[in-house]
């Protein structure tokens, strides 16, 4: 059992005081995992003290125990790739290996709901007051870049995509001015290219958008917005399929929030695709039954 499906658990039965500190930690494992124990008090109303308390009802020895237990449950424990990976060779006969997977990933976009929902409007009215929105993800953060940049660019065409290649991350930077947006995505261990962004735009005068996971990550620290998502996994490395939702979520409420205008270039957008062959005309019949 996990440890957030034993405190939902025991929700019900723990004094007030203990369900303010058990809602605090359902609601922001980022921030608890990465926060100190007297900072985690302070965010959750509660104290040290009742926090120590919390994590011995729940049969650990203190906060340390617990904290260790949370950070292991999100994949963020000291464990590498390659121990994770012999763990599941280990288990390799294990018939409930995809299923647990699977439950991991609705947990975590569970999770990354909750983390969201306050930023969404405010991240929203960031990016449509861009001049020109930059987009950088790189490693595994890659797919997730990329997918913002094609999506956002049906229906605005001043988003750019900061990837590097050819060695022209530098010049790619330069292009960076005041009244732009960077949006930067990474996860621990941060990518250095990603903190590379993130500074160069605070140096251009532009404002940064953060989508990582954790309020205390470098990218968060240097932005003006945040959007969080979790990367928990069984498997031996991060999920980034929430980060995928939250680029999803931003697009919807961005083209929802745009009115009648953004259908037009939705389906203009569209007609080009078809148009030019990059998507193939739906099959349709060439003859129609004669009327006797």
């Amino acid at each position: 059992m996990s440890l957030e499906e034993h405190l939902r658990g025991r929700f019900a039965d723990l004094s007030p005081a203990l369900q303010q500190v058990a809602k605090y930690v359902l609601d922001h494992p980022n921030d608890v995992v990465t926060s100190s124990m007297r900072a985690v008090g302070t965010r959750a109303a509660s104290t040290p003290a009742t926090l120590v308390r919390f994590a011995q009802h729940l049969g650990y020895s203190g906060w340390p125990e617990f904290k260790a237990r949370l950070t292991s449950d999100m994949g963020l424990g000291p464990e590498t790739y390659g121990v994770r990976a012999k763990n599941l060779v280990r288990r390799a006969k294990d018939r409930t290996l995809t299923g647990e997977l699977f439950e991991v990933q609705r947990r975590n976009l569970e999770i990354t709901q909750r983390q969201i929902e306050a930023a969404l409007q405010p991240a929203c009215v960031l990016l449509e007051q861009a001049k020109v929105v930059h987009i950088a993800g790189f490693r595994a953060c890659f797919p997730i870049a990329l997918s913002f940049l094609y999506v956002y660019r049906i229906f605005r065409t001043s988003v750019q995509l900061v990837d590097g290649q050819g060695g022209t991350l530098e010049m790619q930077q330069r292009a960076f001015a005041r009244g732009d947006v960077v949006v930067v995505i990474s996860f621990a261990p941060y990518s250095h290219e990603a903190l590379g962004v993130a500074r160069a735009a605070r140096t251009a005068g532009a404002k940064v958008l953060a989508i990582t996971d954790s309020v205390a990550s470098p990218l968060s620290l240097l932005a003006e917005e945040t959007l969080l998502f979790s990367i928990l996994s069984p498997s031996f490395f991060p999920s980034v399929a929430a980060g995928i939702a939250v680029v999803e979520a931003v697009l919807e409420l961005l083209a929802s929030r745009a009115g009648k205008t953004v259908v037009k270039r939705i389906d203009e957008a569209e007609a080009r695709l078809f148009e030019s062959g990059a998507y193939l005309q739906p099959v349709r019949s060439a003859t129609k039954k004669a009327t006797p």
